[in-house]
């Protein structure tokens, strides 16, 4: 619950609730303060314990934490059943990306120096690189009226 709690945060804590409460009091308090929470902890397990036994013997393994969206998905993902460890551990991205890369430059080697030696029965070159067109000089770019 209090996980992110430092040290030095906690001597802070005791010490502001010694000032607030007073040396006498504060046993009290603390004790006001225990009981409360086990009240808290009692009724909720009671909530829990009725609404599993409304809802039937089908329901017996249901976990109230699982309704959390980040939960459920981590317990779905961590289920073997579907052997997305075993496709996970045998993707690899990097080599994927070079292996595409490889054939992107063997066949943009092999079109060029195909080109050079037929002019006319040769496929079309495709360009990959990026390159601004020029537009003609009476050309006018297009009329967008959402853009006005």
């Amino acid at each position: 619950m209090f996980n992110d709690i430092g040290p030095l945060e906690l001597l802070t804590l005791v010490v502001l609730a010694v000032l607030v409460f007073g040396p006498d009091k504060l046993p009290k308090v603390i004790q006001d303060v225990t009981r409360t929470i086990r009240k808290i902890r009692e009724f909720s397990d009671s909530a829990k314990r009725d609404i599993r036994e409304e809802l039937g013997p089908e329901f017996k393994d249901f976990e109230f934490e699982d309704l959390n969206p980040k939960a459920f998905l981590r317990k779905q993902l961590d289920n073997d059943e579907l052997g997305l460890k075993e496709i996970r551990n045998g993707f690899d991205l990097k080599k994927e990306m070079a292996e595409v890369t490889e054939a992107v430059q063997s066949v943009d080697e092999s079109s060029s120096g195909s080109a050079a030696a037929s002019s006319g029965s040769a496929p079309a070159k495709i360009d990959m690189q990026k390159k601004p067109e020029k537009p003609a000089a009476d050309d006018h770019p297009p009329y967008d009226a959402d853009a006005t």
